[in-house]
């Protein structure tokens, strides 16, 4: 099903899997490496730590293994071919934009809401950084066929990745689904899309682009 997978994309799986039996085994002791909100120590929760921005994206909710197995799927889909095209170091690194990147944007939005009198709660999950590698592989490779898992709608890869960031931003900003942090998944391909344009040598949001790198992604 899939190409042979490669270092990086097998050691986040694992790393994935292995804290998921431990959250099954030890639960709320490991809730100090979820995100939380700015503030949300003194509203009733944990308050926010600067790690946290990185390990909330090796977690899930352990009530759900759906949480885990989509997120890994996706990562082992996605992530496989982009590090058999980049190197395992470029990889790595996207990967780990996407996911702080992910993590900031949710953190400016739970805290907030957090400040208009929510109740503070964590977030946790891949899927910023699942979100990321979709990104890059739309980009990368925009006429690849891909095929949905509900419903089994075959589309391009390009045309998945548009669908997929204007249902989420829908979903995000009607509250729909509210249990989903549709803000990071937004936040992860932000990043991502920012951290190709630096590696393509053009600046963001200029018309003209700028001088351009012999690497190209």
């Amino acid at each position: 099903m899939f190409p042979r997978l490669p270092l990086a994309v097998k050691v986040i799986l694992a790393i994935n899997v292995v804290v998921f039996v431990l959250q099954l085994s030890i639960g709320n002791a490991l809730a100090a490496f979820m995100l939380w909100p700015l503030g949300g120590a003194d509203a009733g929760g944990l308050g926010f730590q600067p790690w946290q921005l990185v390990t909330y994206g090796f977690m899930h909710d352990p009530r759900s293994i759906g949480h885990l197995a989509f997120n890994m799927l996706a990562l082992a889909m996605f992530g496989s071919q982009l590090e058999h095209t980049w190197g395992t170091r470029r990889f790595v690194t996207y990967y780990l934009v996407c996911v702080v990147g992910a993590g900031l944007c949710q953190l400016g939005v739970v805290s907030w809401s957090l400040a208009q009198g929510a109740f503070p709660y964590p977030t946790l999950g891949a899927s910023g950084g699942v979100f990321g590698l979709l990104l890059a592989y739309g980009v990368l490779f925009p006429n690849q066929r891909l095929v949905l898992l509900f419903p089994p709608i075959p589309m391009r890869a390009r045309t998945l990745v548009i669908v997929y960031g204007l249902v989420e931003l829908v979903l995000g900003i009607t509250g729909t689904r509210s249990g989903v942090a549709h803000f990071a998944h937004l936040g992860g391909m932000l990043f991502g899309w920012l951290l190709l344009q630096h590696w393509r040598g053009r600046p963001p949001f200029s018309r003209g682009g700028g001088k351009r790198h012999v690497r190209r992604v």
